[in-house]
């Protein structure tokens, strides 16, 4: 039994980006079921919101100054 090929950072960037969009092809999400492991989507997730917050924080510091 072998196991499956890991994926990289932009990878697991690439599936939390669509995945907050919430569209993904049935292909790319079984793909994804296959390489990815619950801590590299959930620090994927956390590290997605935090910079989603910075730029919402960032852009209303710039529209209301």
């Amino acid at each position: 039994m072998s196991a499956a090929p890991k994926s990289s950072p932009i990878g697991i960037a690439k599936a939390v980006f669509w995945s907050f969009l919430g569209i993904r092809k049935g292909k790319d999400h079984g793909a994804d079921v296959t390489r990815l492991t619950l801590p590299q989507v959930v620090v994927g997730g956390l590290i997605g919101a935090a910079l989603f917050v910075a730029a919402l924080i960032t852009v209303v510091y710039f529209v209301t100054h």
